[in-house]
């Protein structure tokens, strides 16, 4: 085990902002569903997306049809769904920036399918986190602890040295009841740069 202190950092309306609804509803009118029945598809059917569900079997599910690997509607919503939510919150970038400059050991841990993965993977500023952690490719969403204990062997470090950053209350509380120092984004009292 390690005695580095580890900043974990979640991605969805941490690192990013909230989809833009005007993305959401482009997503809805691309599957060409009504947007109510385009967003209780596009939720009931998320968490076996980013647990590692591959593209067209969610997309599938969303919009009601069989669609295959190759279809052009499946790339076409995976486009636009990486799209939406891909735009930065500028505060928190900043602060991982600052952090990394800094020292600290940083990681992210994010509830998400294999397209936002790569997407991020390929992000000029995902580079200051030290290991990036993605639910598609551990099998594995939070709240489940084992997300969790996964994170902690990936890190090498005791939980007692990892504080955990998220805006979902659920995985706020499951951080903490795995060992985890959990705060709720965005009220985090992380150390800033002098």
């Amino acid at each position: 085990m390690t005695t580095r202190d580890w900043l974990v950092f979640d991605y969805g309306q941490v690192i990013s902002l909230p989809q833009p609804p005007a993305a959401v509803a482009a997503m809805a009118q691309l599957a060409g569903l009504p947007q109510a029945t385009f967003d209780e598809g596009y939720w009931r059917h998320r968490d076996a997306y980013d647990a590692g569900w591959p593209a067209d079997r969610y997309w599938s599910q969303v919009v009601g049809r069989p669609l295959s690997a190759d279809d052009p509607l499946v790339a076409a919503l995976d486009r636009a769904d990486v799209a939406s939510w891909s735009q930065l919150n500028p505060r928190t970038v900043e602060l991982v920036t600052d952090l990394a400059a800094d020292g600290h050991g940083l990681a992210l841990l994010s509830n998400a399918p294999e397209s936002i993965a790569t997407a991020i993977d390929a992000a000029d500023w995902a580079g200051v986190f030290h290991h990036r952690l993605f639910s598609c490719r551990l099998a594995l969403i939070k709240p489940d602890p084992a997300i969790f204990a996964a994170l902690l062997h990936r890190l090498g470090a005791p939980a007692d040295r990892v504080t955990f950053i998220d805006d979902r209350p659920e995985n706020v509380q499951a951080a903490a009841e795995a060992g985890l120092t959990a705060l709720r984004y965005p009220d985090v009292p992380v150390p800033t740069r002098r």
